[in-house]
């Protein structure tokens, strides 16, 4: 009898934990190598997870739902078919986890144990500035030297960033906030019975830029729902992962930015000829050639001459991306995602065409790996693909713009002709709308941009390939 163990996967550097979120194989099913057997969900991303050995599912470990830490054993293949019990899955008690491993989610974790570190020395602030009193130190990221860090560790640090930005915004030093998550994990819950509970924070070392004004706390709760009855009828379906995701970010986004939008028409007759000429020696080449494509060459070639648009905001600081990362929303029948073009000024129309095709298609089967969702630096979404004349998208953070792409159609226009004189005619027309964070981009910076981007697509030049 041979048995081979599934473990949960370390899907990024920084990812040190992940939500079983769907058995796909049931107990005493075949299943072969490299077939999904199970979907898990982490911060960044959904993900189907393959089987590592053919052979048949004997028992698993891990209940959906369930949130533990990487290379914990959640399932047991059995090569040996003959060897598998015939009967139901029986409750299989989780084995013990690794040393590395945090403790099983199924009991409540031990509180951690309260190291004893001596407080490191920096130069005073000034001769009357008071010492800050001595915090309880909490596993950070280790010193060259001294070994990897372990799960535990990286999950006692990290929070999602949600968590992370409200704390920042607070002065809260989130080392010394309880955590009641996994392994002593802070949660959303955690930092907001912080700031509503008026309860004190240890004193956190100066930010490398002074943090802006906290607002008041009202702010920060304010979008907590009040308790709400189902009527007789109705039907309640909990929300997934990626939906309480979304939903925390898009909040945060709206409190945290400064949002104001501008909409601009755009003619993409010039457009519609190069793509008619180009679509098919493209799709010869498995590509498929659509609108958006040409968009998103339109906004990465400008954003280099336009910075203020490829930025983030720090604490009374911009910071201006070398990089141009495209993030693309792509809508899912679970939620939205954005997966990110990288170097996006750097490639062609057609290396724009295809990488936007494989990650629409990576998106909706659940391959896509955890950085091809990170790094961005400006994000395009596309409601028009469903008819909307306009949308007025939400902040991407932290990056300070957005563009929304209306439904591209023929519509009546004003046109020039070649004598000079004016005549209505039909034009295939669409509105680009921007939302943008009016802390760091003015409404003058915006306008410029998107005219740039107007310009370039309406007099978009012929291309070979």
């Amino acid at each position: 009898m041979s048995r081979i163990d599934v473990i949960m996967p370390q899907m990024g550097e920084s990812i040190a934990e992940g939500t079983l979120s769907k058995w796909l194989k049931q107990v005493g099913e075949e299943v072969k190598r490299d077939e999904p057997i199970f979907e898990i969900s982490t911060d960044k991303v959904d993900a189907e997870i393959p089987a590592p050995a053919a052979g048949v599912l004997a028992e698993v470990l891990v209940k959906q739902g369930e949130t533990v830490a990487v290379n914990t054993v959640v399932a047991r293949l059995e090569t040996d078919k003959a060897s598998v019990s015939s009967g139901g899955p029986a409750a299989a008690p989780a084995p013990p986890p690794p040393a590395s491993a945090a403790p099983a989610p199924s009991s409540p974790p031990p509180a951690p144990p309260v190291p004893v570190a001596p407080t490191p020395s920096r130069p005073s602030a000034g001769p009357s500035a008071p010492s800050p009193p001595a915090v309880p130190a909490v596993a950070g990221p280790p010193a060259l030297g001294n070994g990897p860090e372990t799960a535990e560790e990286r999950l006692r640090r990290r929070s999602t960033p949600l968590v992370r930005k409200i704390a920042a915004e607070h002065g809260i030093d989130i080392a010394g906030v309880p955590g009641s998550g996994h392994a002593g994990r802070v949660t959303k819950s955690d930092i907001l019975g912080v700031i509503g509970g008026g309860v004190a924070s240890p004193a956190r070392p100066a930010p490398p830029f002074p943090a802006p004004p906290a607002p008041p706390s009202a702010a920060v709760i304010s979008h907590a729902a009040p308790a709400i009855e189902a009527w007789p009828g109705d039907r309640v379906e909990p929300w997934s992962r990626i939906r309480k995701l979304t939903a925390e970010h898009m909040v945060m986004s709206r409190r945290v930015s400064a949002h104001v939008q501008t909409l601009f028409a755009i003619d993409y007759t010039r457009v519609a000829e190069v793509r008619s000429r180009l679509k098919k020696s493209y799709a010869e080449r498995g590509v498929n050639l659509t609108y958006l494509a040409f968009i998103a060459k339109a906004v990465a070639g400008n954003l280099r001459q336009h910075v203020g648009l490829n930025a983030a905001v720090g604490a009374e600081a911009t910071i201006y991306r070398r990089e141009i990362n495209l993030g693309i929303a792509v809508a899912l029948d679970w939620g939205l995602i954005v997966p990110v073009v990288k170097q996006a000024d750097e490639l062609s129309l057609l290396g724009l065409a295809r990488a936007l095709q494989d990650l629409g298609e990576r998106a909706r089967t659940k391959k896509l790996n955890p950085d091809e969702v990170q790094r961005g630096t400006f994000t395009i979404t596309n409601p028009g693909v469903f008819g909307s004349y306009a949308g007025l998208p939400i902040i991407n953070q932290p990056q300070v713009a957005i563009l929304g792409v209306g439904a591209i159609e023929k519509r009546p226009a004003v046109v020039t002709l070649p004598d000079g004189t004016e005549a209505i005619a039909p034009r295939l027309m669409g509105m680009l709308t921007m939302s943008f964070d009016h802390r760091v981009v003015d409404g003058a910076d915006a306008d410029r941009f998107l005219a740039d981007v107007k310009r370039t697509l309406e007099g978009f030049p012929d291309e070979s390939a």
